[in-house]
Order: C-alpha cells, then sequence, then structure tokens
C-alpha cells in the first residue's frame, strides 16, 4: 500500500453539502473561488478529503473503514488526488509541484491562430460587477416573485391569448408587416431589452438565495453580441428546486415580459404604444421558446435540463458514454464503461448525445454557409474553410484518431471484421454506377391543339362534326350567321351601286359633275368597307386550322344559338407527346434517342417512349401550371410578372410515345435510360459545380 505522502491541498478551498444523489447518498460540492468552478464530489471522495490531515493513504483508508461502512482501496485516494492535481486544487509545494503546473500552463498556451480559431466563435466580455447593485433593486424587485403577482400574471396569460384568438388575423398581418428595416430595427432593440430583463431575472434569484453574482456582461455568438450572467454559485444550492429557479428565472422573466406585453396588444388602441407591444411581445414568445428552451447548447435550457435530472457535467458525460456505446457497437472492444448509470437513464444520455450533434452539426453548417455569404468574398471563404475544418471535419477527425490508437485491440475483433466488410460495401455501393435511369416530372398531351371560337358575335347556322370525328387541315366545321353584318352588307352593295350610277352620269348632270371627286371617294371608301364585311363574312365559316380530331365540343353549342366569341366552340388535336423537365445535373446524362418510360399518376398503365428534343436552354418559365407545385405538380415554382418560374434550373425534354389521342393532359414521372453515374461522383459534381459558380461570383 502506498504509504507516501499525500499533497497539500490550497487554503481557499471550500466544501459546501450537495444535493442527494439518484442513488440516495449524499453528496458534495467543492468550490474553487479563484476560477470560480464547482466540483460534485461523492459520499468516498468526500470522506477521503475529510481525513486529508492525517497525510497518508494508508491511514486515510484504515480510518474510513473504521468509522463508516465504506470499504476503499489505496487507488480511490489515488484517484482523488488525480483529480485535485487535474485541476489544479493543490498547493505547488515542491519543484516537481511547480514543473506539473508550468506543464498545464504550456499545455493551455495556444498561438494566435489557434487562438482565434477557439474564440472566434464565442468569446466572453465582463462588463460589470453587479454584486452591490443587485444588493439594492432587490427589495424593490421582490413583489414579482410574489404570489399575487403571479396569480395576476397567470390571468394576464389567459387574457392574453384570449385576445390574441379574437384578433388573431391583425396579429399574424402585424407580424408579417414587421419584416422591414424599421421592422428589424425595432425587433433588435425590443430583443436588447428583453435579453436584460432576462439576465436581471437570473441574478436577482440567485441573489435571494444568497448568492454571489461575480460578473455580468456580453458574450459574442459569432461576432452577435449576446447578454450573459455568471450564477455558477447556483451549484452550491442543495435544494434543485431552488437551483432550477435560477436556472429558469432568465426563461420566467421574459416570458412574464411576454405576457404582459401580449395583453397591452390585445387592449390598446391602434398606434405606436400598440406597435410596440406587439414588437416586445413576438420577440419574446420567440427568444424564450425558441431559443433559450433548447438543451443542446449551453444556454438556459441546457443547465434546467441538468439540474431537473440531477446530472452535472451533462454534454460531457453523454458524448463521453455515446463514444463507447459507439466503439462497442462497431468493434466489441469490451472497453470500461465511462460511467454506470440505470438503464433508462443510460440509454437516455446516449440517445441525447447524438440529437446533439446531429443538431450542432446542423447548426455549424448554417454558420459556415451564413459566415461565408455575410463577409467579404475572401473573409468570407477563409472563415467557411474554418467553420467546416474546425467545427464540422475536425470531431470526426478526433473519433478516427481514438480509434487509431486502438487499432490493435480493434484488428483483434470479430465485429471490426464485420464493420469494416460493411463500410467497405457501403463505398462500393457509393461508387460503383449501379443505375443509370434519369427521373423527372413529365407531362403526356397533345402535340399540336388548336382551340376555336368565334370571330365575332353569330348564330349558329350549322355544324358539320362531333367530337372524335377526324378532319384535315382547312375542312368546314361549321357556319355562323350573324344578321347585322348580312343587312350591313346588303346596304353596302346598294350604296355602291348608286354611287356607280352617279359616278357614269356626271356627263350628264351637272349636280353630278361638281361633286364628281367626292364621288369617286365615297365608292372607293364604299368597295373597301365591302371588302371588309366580305372578310369578317367568310371567317364566319369555321375552318380546321390543322389535321386532326374534334375534341372538346362544348354541349352547350346549339343551331340557332348566339355564340360569345369569347366562349371556345370546340378544339382540334393531333398526336400526342411528353413533355419532361429534366434537373441541370442530369441533362448531360441524357441524350436524343434514349428509351424512356413514362409511369402517369392514377390508375393508366405505363407507356415507353422516346427522348426527341433536348433543350439547351433552362426553362424561364413553366406553361403547363398542372405542373407546379402550386396546382399539385412537384416542380418548386413561384409567380414572377405573371409568370410561373422555377426555383431551380430545369430544361425541357420532349420525347415521342405511341399515343395516338389522348382526352386530356395526363402528369407523371418519366424514367430516361441515361449514363449511369455514381452517388459519390454525382455528390462530387455537385460540389465541384457550387464552388465554380461561387468562385466566379
Amino acid at each position: 500500500m502506498d504509504t507516501a505522502a499525500l499533497p497539500a491541498i490550497r487554503d481557499e478551498l471550500t466544501l459546501h453539502p450537495g444535493p442527494t444523489g439518484h442513488d440516495g447518498a449524499p453528496t458534495w460540492t467543492l468550490h474553487d473561488p479563484l476560477a470560480n468552478q464547482f466540483f460534485r464530489l461523492s459520499w468516498p471522495a468526500f470522506e477521503v478529503l475529510s481525513r486529508w490531515h492525517l497525510g497518508h493513504s494508508e491511514a486515510i483508508v484504515k480510518s474510513i473503514s473504521r468509522e463508516t461502512t465504506l470499504s476503499l482501496a489505496a487507488e480511490a485516494v489515488a484517484e482523488v488526488v488525480e483529480l485535485l492535481a487535474r485541476n489544479q486544487l493543490l498547493k505547488p509545494t515542491t519543484a516537481k509541484d511547480v514543473d506539473r503546473l508550468l506543464a498545464i500552463h504550456d499545455a493551455h498556451k495556444t498561438g494566435w491562430v489557434t487562438w482565434l480559431l477557439h474564440h472566434y466563435l464565442f468569446f466572453r466580455v465582463p462588463l460589470v460587477r453587479p454584486n452591490q447593485i443587485l444588493d439594492v433593486l432587490l427589495p424593490y424587485a421582490a413583489w414579482m416573485g410574489g404570489r399575487t403577482f403571479r396569480i395576476a400574471t397567470l390571468f394576464a396569460l389567459l387574457a392574453g391569448l384570449f385576445l390574441v384568438g379574437r384578433q388573431w388575423n391583425a396579429f399574424a398581418t402585424t407580424f408579417v408587416d414587421h419584416f422591414s428595416m424599421e421592422g428589424l430595427a425595432s425587433f433588435g432593440v425590443a430583443l436588447g431589452l428583453a435579453k436584460i430583463i432576462h439576465e436581471l431575472g437570473h441574478a436577482l434569484v440567485a441573489k435571494f438565495y444568497g448568492l454571489r453574482v461575480p460578473t455580468m456582461g456580453v458574450a459574442f455568438l459569432v461576432l452577435m453580441p449576446v447578454l450573459y450572467t455568471d450564477v455558477n454559485e447556483a451549484w452550491m444550492l442543495t435544494d434543485r428546486r431552488q437551483r432550477l429557479m435560477v436556472g429558469g428565472a432568465g426563461i420566467i422573466a421574459e416570458m412574464t415580459l411576454a405576457v404582459w406585453a401580449t395583453v397591452a396588444w390585445g387592449l390598446l388602441p391602434d398606434g405606436i404604444a400598440k406597435s410596440m407591444a406587439f414588437t416586445l411581445a413576438a420577440t419574446t414568445w420567440i427568444s424564450s421558446l425558441a431559443i433559450n428552451l433548447s438543451p443542446f447548447m449551453r444556454f438556459d435550457g441546457y443547465f434546467l435540463a441538468m439540474d431537473a435530472l440531477d446530472i452535472p457535467n451533462l454534454h460531457n458525460r453523454a458524448f463521453a458514454l455515446a463514444r463507447w456505446h459507439l466503439r462497442e457497437v462497431l468493434f466489441d472492444l469490451k472497453e470500461t464503461i465511462p460511467e454506470r448509470l440505470p438503464p433508462r437513464i443510460h440509454s437516455g444520455m446516449i440517445a441525447f448525445a447524438w440529437a446533439v450533434w446531429i443538431y450542432r452539426l446542423s447548426l455549424f453548417l448554417g454558420i459556415a454557409v451564413l459566415v461565408y455569404h455575410f463577409f467579404i468574398k475572401v473573409v468570407g471563404v477563409i472563415l467557411f474553410g474554418v467553420e467546416m475544418g474546425w467545427f464540422v471535419a475536425r470531431p470526426f477527425m478526433v473519433e478516427f484518431k481514438a480509434w487509431r490508437e486502438r487499432a490493435g485491440a480493434i484488428g483483434a475483433t470479430r465485429r471490426s471484421r464485420l464493420t469494416f466488410g460493411l463500410f467497405t460495401g457501403l463505398i462500393l455501393l457509393a461508387a460503383v454506377p449501379w443505375s443509370g435511369r434519369v427521373s423527372a416530372p413529365a407531362l403526356l398531351k397533345a402535340k399540336d391543339h388548336v382551340t376555336i371560337y368565334a370571330p365575332s358575335p353569330g348564330i349558329l347556322a350549322d355544324l358539320l362534326v362531333k367530337n372524335g370525328d377526324t378532319v384535315e387541315a382547312g375542312a368546314l366545321l361549321a357556319r355562323l350567321h350573324n344578321p347585322d353584318m348580312a343587312l350591313r352588307l346588303e346596304q353596302t352593295s346598294r350604296r355602291i351601286g348608286v354611287l356607280k350610277y352617279e359616278l357614269e352620269a356626271v356627263g350628264f348632270e351637272d349636280s353630278f359633275r361638281s361633286r364628281a371627286q367626292a364621288i369617286a371617294q365615297e365608292l372607293e371608301a364604299a368597295m373597301a368597307e365591302r371588302t371588309a364585311l366580305l372578310r369578317d363574312h367568310a371567317r364566319l365559316s369555321l375552318t380546321a386550322a390543322i389535321a386532326g380530331t374534334v375534341i372538346d365540343l362544348s354541349p352547350v353549342v346549339q343551331i340557332g344559338q348566339w355564340i360569345n366569341p369569347r366562349e371556345a366552340i370546340l378544339g382540334l388535336k393531333t398526336g400526342t407527346q411528353i413533355d419532361a423537365y429534366v434537373a441541370e445535373d442530369d441533362l448531360p446524362r441524357i441524350q436524343v434517342g434514349a428509351s424512356a418510360t413514362f409511369i402517369p399518376e392514377g390508375s393508366h398503365g405505363r407507356r415507353s417512349a422516346i427522348v426527341t428534343v433536348i433543350d439547351r436552354i433552362a426553362v424561364r418559365a413553366i406553361v403547363d401550371p398542372q405542373m407546379a407545385v402550386l396546382y399539385g405538380g412537384s416542380i418548386p415554382a413561384r409567380f414572377d410578372n405573371k409568370m410561373l418560374v422555377p426555383d431551380s434550373s430545369i430544361y425541357r425534354v420532349r420525347l415521342s410515345v405511341e399515343i395516338n389521342t389522348i382526352d386530356s393532359p395526363l402528369r407523371g414521372q418519366i424514367h430516361i435510360n441515361g449514363e449511369s453515374r455514381s452517388l459519390l461522383g454525382r455528390a462530387l459534381r455537385t460540389a465541384a459545380a457550387v464552388i465554380i459558380r461561387e468562385w466566379g461570383t
């Protein structure tokens, strides 16, 4: 047994009773006031520290065995020594101790590049030491924690929900109207006020429970300012409810502000005051519920989760368990579990760790895109690379390094061979071009389609076709009769006869001779009018513009009925074709003559088709509205200048199909046999296209 003298512990450390553990055992909290750090001690660790004055491991172990029901080995004392040394809680009394502290200091020293990588995403700037100010403010704010104010706020919440429900359209409209420069500025001011109240909530509740609040300041999250309050001393509270109150005070303060602002919005008349109340309410509701309650980042929701579950250092402990579980699942290394917990808590922490990792991966990817677009091109590219390398790729590399350190153990297990076999199979599945099928939304429709309208109002005198009839180009389809036009034509013809007579009698009648020029002009105008009337009359005979099949004959059209020029009489169509809309990335994979299969929606059977035309210019506007998402299709599009503009680059591909006629257009999916391409190659081409496009802008 080790009989070496134990190192001395720093004098300023303090020990406080802690909450009862999950197993019912007592705990204690060790406080380092210089670093303002807290350490949760188990019962065995406390018993070791309380006998530290004995000076030797053997004496401590014997004393614990004699005076308590615990049975410890010297290794337990060594673990406590390691904990104290690792966190710099021992006195440096020897040259060896000084060397150890210097080694720790050197390990934490970083170059300015590494410092920027660690701190540009998040760093803190302390602004005030509010402890004495809070002592003055607390008596004036204590009434807000009273029972009367809590009940009043509850009734205000119900009233606010009722008022918003009655005026929901106005509330939603006001929210949309605030998406402007002035609205965003007002949201910024309201958010600043809400966050000040949020931090004061934490500080005042901590002060109410007798804790010290050493600093308040501003933290910068991706260069965006966020207020913070140091309430680490909440770990000294043994009552879990009190710790929850300190951790949740900020959210409670914000939501209280939101409740009263919502009531004010519902009661105030239209004006500046009502607009300010809305801005304050909307801002505080969103910031409290959507941001602060998240347990995936180190915001209030995380600390509330730790206190509610009574699991200190939740993230790190969950990550350690999840990494151990991942290695066991993949390689079956049979390593010692980081800590033993009840099965439900064990599984829950592993699931929580994966949720945090997925959330942070999505968040850091979003931040990478944000910093790329927010800064100038060169700085944006650098920061994007930092984000992707340091915060996305680095965690994977750290885990791969841990695998490399365990290479011998990994290679010795059967599970590892199975894992690497599956991994190799997945790589092959992604790298080998298995399928060359190109899928795209498509529409089966008539090749040529003509709708016949009446050129002018008229009576249907004769209808010579019916639905399904096949006609040649120029064939007569129907005749219309316009009595007014016939009367005008008759009157014009009579007038022309009179004018011709007058013009021929110029040599015999003095009155005609004097106005011979006027008569000639009138005759010319009358003949032009008759020509126009004859042309219009000829148009009343409706003919086929194309050879095709008669469709869509209006059932309300009857012989002897007046026809409105805006009402379609019938339609003509000839042949069929398929218009497909292929994504830009898939266009190089297909060519004219490629075979394809069209699968229509509904119960219609699939049809074979052949690619005949491939457009090389992207579609600017969708001419078939039923293909857009707005009308039940699958192509995302938006209205712009009264046109349906696709949200992404798509190209029209026309295909021939062996169908003579269809009753109506059929929407569906086309599968074209194209060049085989692997999933990995596709991803690399997409990434390269994005890089080239962004590099050139």
